[in-house]
């Protein structure tokens, strides 16, 4: 019968070929011979997670450090909480491996990742701090520390870490798209802007330049903020109806440049645009096939504030409201919905869950509010998450019959007061100057900045942060004393 070294070796020269079923059986053959041999239970974890058996290779390292706690065995261990998503797990082990291995890098990156996972960021920016003092040439620690500094609040931090992250890694086109969006929440767009437009070579928007045309746009050329005061240019959309509805504020400054502009925003935008000469030329709302189109130059619409060249304020262009419902759409909402002397209140509660779950408002979060005396509230939530009406009493549904946001923008027109999440409807609200009310998350996106006293975009607009990640309530309770007082 082999001796327990030579199990070993025939096992691990098995597991180093690939043969990963024969050096299972090897292994477990030498625990036979030594059920206490910590090297084997680790290296049957580290080969159930080359097979993605991950559970069962944490079940097997942790035999592994019963018997012996080394260092290497903690370090696959977290690298096994983390694919398993276990973080509790690596921070009930954090004393003792702070008390075992203080100055282990990855270890102690690990714990970071876990509270950050955890959303216990304090504690998360505390551990990457140590763990960068070890290794101050990670990207990765530098990265996740900018990140949690930007959801605190830290944002001259968040720009630092950034601009350690650009030296370790010069082209990385991330670093310089999340250095754009810390420098606009600070308000310097004057570096932040250029860099923004690195997104333009980001994975998620390569084919953005090439939106419906693909030949016309990879013949023409994007427009680099260069004279085209004799030129057709092409401008579409890109992000969120939100974004657009945000950006759209610059294209009466664009028809001061050029002489023609053809404008694609999402379709459920189109009706809007039609009621809004912003001072595009022609908005396009079907195909048109590329031999039949004609422009010099092209550019996404988050390009434009950057290649106008705006400056300092220039950049909040018309915070007073540039859009205007349709008069003949309000009068019919108005009969239909609004005729009464209550105060009438706009509600939403949810956006595009795809993106982000942190702005999904509980609705139960409402009923207070729907409490003070001689108000009428009104749903305009559609689709996702419409079906928790079903919660709030004595509320109107006026949600399921909007399809685009010219019958939005009609009814909205009708309020008092919206009252809603970070979504388009607010920024609708604001473009069209009507109050209202926005609820943040504990993480503000970088468009509201760091002074949430006022708001930049739009005039009409108030603003409301969750004290801590999840916490609503303290929310509701600012909202409430605002409306009785």
């Amino acid at each position: 019968m082999p001796k327990i070294d030579e199990l070993i070796n025939i096992g691990f020269c098995f597991h180093q070929e690939g043969k990963l079923e024969e050096a299972e059986e090897a292994y477990q053959e030498a625990l036979l011979t030594d059920e206490k041999n910590a090297e084997i239970y680790n290296l049957l974890g580290v080969l159930k997670l080359q097979q993605n058996d991950v559970i069962s290779a944490i079940n097997w390292i942790e035999k592994a450090i019963e018997q012996n706690p080394a260092e290497y065995f903690y370090e696959t261990l977290f690298q096994a909480y983390v694919r398993a998503g276990l973080f509790k797990h690596i921070v009930r082990r954090e004393d003792e491996v702070l008390k075992l291995f203080p100055e282990n890098f990855s270890l102690l990156f690990n714990i970071a990742l876990a509270y950050k996972n955890l959303k216990n960021i304090k504690s998360a920016i505390k551990y990457y701090d140590k763990a960068l003092k070890i290794n101050p040439a990670s990207y990765t620690a530098w990265f996740n520390l900018s990140h949690l500094y930007s959801i605190e609040g830290e944002t001259k931090n968040a720009v630092s870490a950034l601009k350690i992250c650009k030296k370790i890694r010069p082209n990385d086109i991330d670093t310089d798209y999340f250095l754009s969006l810390a420098l606009m929440r600070v308000k310097d767009y004057a570096k932040g802007l250029k860099l923004f437009e690195s997104r333009l070579c980001r994975e998620t928007a390569v084919a953005l330049q090439n939106k419906t045309y693909p030949d016309k746009a990879s013949k023409e050329r994007l427009w680099k903020g260069e004279n085209i005061k004799n030129k057709t240019i092409y401008v579409y959309y890109e992000a969120g109806f939100g974004d657009v509805i945000m950006f759209s504020r610059y294209i009466p400054l664009l028809a001061d440049r050029c002489k023609k502009i053809l404008f694609l925003p999402q379709k459920q935008l189109v009706p809007l645009f039609r009621d809004n000469q912003l001072g595009y030329d022609e908005i396009i709302d079907r195909f048109i096939p590329e031999k039949d189109i004609e422009f010099d130059v092209h550019a996404p619409l988050l390009s434009l504030p950057y290649l106008l060249g705006l400056k300092g304020d220039k950049v909040f262009a018309y915070p007073e409201g540039y859009l205007r419902p349709n008069k003949k759409l309000k009068e019919e909402y108005k009969k239909k919905f609004f005729d009464n002397d209550k105060i009438k209140i706009g509600i939403k509660w949810q956006g595009n869950t795809y993106y982000d779950q942190d702005r999904v408002i509980p609705t139960s979060c409402f009923k207070p509010l729907m409490e003070v005396e001689n108000t009428q509230y009104y749903s305009f939530q559609t689709f996702e998450g419409s079906e928790d009406i079903k919660e709030l009493e004595g509320i109107v549904d006026i949600g399921k019959d909007l399809i685009d946001f010219q019958q939005t923008a009609a009814a909205l027109s009708n309020l008092d007061l919206v009252i809603c999440n970070d979504t388009s409807l607010a920024h609708l609200a604001g473009a069209m100057g009507i109050p209202c009310w926005v609820l943040l998350p504990y993480e503000v996106n970088w468009r509201w900045h760091t002074d949430l006293s006022v708001c930049d975009w739009y005039n009409s607009v108030k603003l409301f942060r969750q004290k801590s990640i999840g916490d609503w309530k303290s929310v509701f309770d600012e909202v409430l004393k605002e409306m009785i007082d």
